[in-house]
């Protein structure tokens, strides 16, 4: 009989691909909602090795990154743009061709 896979086991197998793990945080940005980016965040980290490597090549303390992380985390852009440079994942900002842009009020 073959062995049952979970969901996180193929999740973390699959986020351990950086294009994977990229594609990945894209999706959770695109909700809009931070839980979902913050888990995803914290998917990614394990997946690839851990919050104890990550708080290395992040200079962030370990304790801090799992608070930081949590449903009611509260990362500072700093800390999340450093977790994704150690990561080897680069934040992009584009225009997106269907969206108007924000007009102010007269």
């Amino acid at each position: 009989m073959k062995a049952v896979r979970s969901y996180h086991q193929d999740l973390m197998e699959d986020l351990k691909n950086p294009k994977e793990a990229a594609d990945y945080l894209n999706a959770a940005l695109e909700e809009g909602d931070k839980e979902a980016f913050l888990l995803a965040l914290r998917n990614v980290l394990e997946a690839q090795g851990g919050m104890t490597k990550f708080s290395r090549y992040s200079k962030l303390n370990r304790v801090s990154l799992y608070k930081m992380l949590s449903k009611s985390g509260n990362p500072e852009f700093e800390s999340v743009m450093s977790l994704l440079n150690a990561l080897g994942i680069k934040f992009q900002v584009v225009s997106r061709a269907d969206s108007k842009p924000y007009k102010r009020a007269a």
